[in-house]
């Protein structure tokens, strides 16, 4: 099984956009990807376009694949907890249904943003916006 930490973020929310994916299996990092995805997207675009490339990332390396998020929100409407409001986010949601119909199983997980996996995704959208000039927004 294929194990996914998926990161997305926006400087400014909505601003400058990237997103971070971290592939793993038995421990073993198998691939880390980054990509700037726009001038003026939201932060929850951003998480939604992560998780879409997390899942054709994962879809390389096997058909079962646990994708852990720090999107609260995200792992909801995927739950079917939270119904998806906003039509951009509808549009996105259904790529994830469309992407996770090619596995056998997929398994969605909220966790911490402290999470050692999560923070290495998050680091990459940065290090992503850094590289396009957006400097970090510390307060």
């Amino acid at each position: 099984m294929i194990i996914t930490n998926s990161d997305g973020g926006a400087r400014g929310n909505p601003g400058p956009g990237a997103i971070g994916v971290i592939v793993r299996r038995d421990g073993e990092i198998l691939r880390k990807y980054s990509r700037f995805i726009g001038e003026r997207v939201t932060n929850n675009i951003a998480e939604y376009e992560a998780l879409i490339a997390a899942l054709k990332i994962a879809l390389e390396y096997d058909k079962e694949v646990t994708c852990i998020l720090d999107s609260e929100l995200l792992v909801k409407q995927l739950l079917g907890e939270y119904r998806v409001k906003h039509p951009q986010l509808l549009e996105l949601f259904k790529k994830v249904q469309k992407e996770q119909d090619k596995f056998d199983k997929v398994k969605y997980v909220h966790v911490s943003r402290w999470d050692k996996f999560q923070q290495m995704a998050d680091e990459l959208v940065n290090e992503e916006l850094e590289s396009k000039g957006y400097k970090r927004n510390y307060r």
